[in-house]
């Protein structure tokens, strides 16, 4: 930064702080820059006061270069700002989430686990034909044995998981009274407008499909709809089960070192987080409690080498992922 920008740079701070006018050390058209800079400082000097031994005063003036450097759109962000962390990674011209995303959720986070293939139904052997323009109901989870409605005389592996989501089933019709179809979906609500399987009269016809099932009180979990009379055999291939809950897996990174001549301020850049990891902390370390953090975001760390010597300011990330069920 030249000295003419900084000169600008430290006026806007002092005048964000103190309330003054910004006079000829501002260039032409930066009133709104003056404007935003203050708005940012006011804010958040409170805070300052209480969390870091540097006090506002001191605070504002080490933030001038970000506050002179920044571009209008990050200081319009980083005023509109609802916390001091998102403040500092929107200065530095980084993006903050909207926090909306929740992961868990029995909709959209499902966990996909397969089985072998196995009969869970065939009415040939246990209800007979499905009849024409009606809707059956089975049993799909927490059951120990599907012998009751024609299928395996065991779990088929899914026994065990509970009440799950959906599942993959192969639902095959067999010799049905007219052309038509099936129309397979979670037992308790409306059947919809949809076709899990087309059929023709007298066929043997399967396909393979992902059913969202009901995870209520009920036995049932799932509801078969025939247009025409037929026969209907299911296997379970697969089930989506809601995912379980798991401790953060948290990692740091190497450190930067940077060197900070005495009387100088000086930004650390830590090393990027792991592919498949996000930032979770910027962690900051001086070699001397005369050189106080400045500021601290994004992995970036800015301190004042306040000592007669050298000093050095140490910058790390950590960094977390939430493992897999």
């Amino acid at each position: 930064m030249n000295k003419k920008l900084m000169v600008a740079a430290t006026a806007f701070a002092c005048a964000a702080l103190f309330g003054t006018a910004v006079a000829s050390a501002a260039a032409p058209g930066e009133a709104s820059r003056a404007e935003l800079t203050r708005a940012v400082i006011q804010k958040w000097s409170s805070h300052v006061d209480k969390a870091f031994p540097i006090g506002a005063d001191a605070w504002s003036v080490e933030m001038a270069p970000a506050f002179a450097e920044a571009s209008m759109e990050e200081l319009q962000a980083a005023a509109n700002a609802k916390t001091f962390d998102d403040m500092n990674t929107l200065l530095l011209g980084g993006t903050v989430g909207d926090g909306t995303d929740a992961l868990g959720d029995a909709a959209t986070d499902l966990v996909y686990v397969p089985v072998t293939p196995c009969r869970i139904l065939d009415t040939r052997l246990a209800g007979g034909q499905i009849a024409a323009n009606t809707v059956r109901s089975f049993d799909v989870t927490a059951v120990s044995d599907y012998t009751f409605q024609g299928g395996a005389a065991s779990n088929c592996g899914v026994g065990a998981a509970g009440s799950f989501a959906a599942a993959e089933i192969n639902f095959t019709v067999v010799a049905p009274g007219a052309a038509g179809y099936i129309t397979a979906f979670p037992f308790g609500v409306a059947q919809p407008l949809a076709a899990t399987v087309n059929y023709t009269a007298g066929a043997i016809v399967g396909n393979d499909v992902v059913v969202k099932l009901d995870q209520g009180a009920s036995a049932n979990e799932l509801s078969i709809y025939t247009f025409a009379a037929t026969h209907l055999v299911g296997d379970i291939v697969g089930y989506y089960i809601n995912p379980a809950a798991t401790a953060l897996q948290c990692v740091d990174t190497a450190d930067t070192s940077t060197p900070v001549a005495a009387g100088a301020t000086a930004n650390s850049n830590a090393p990027a987080c792991p592919a498949g990891y996000t930032q979770t902390a910027t962690n900051c370390e001086s070699s001397t409690w005369q050189m106080p953090f400045v500021f601290f975001s994004a992995g970036t760390c800015s301190a004042q080498n306040n000592s007669s010597g050298s000093a050095t300011l140490r910058s790390s990330r950590t960094c977390c992922r939430v493992p897999g069920r």
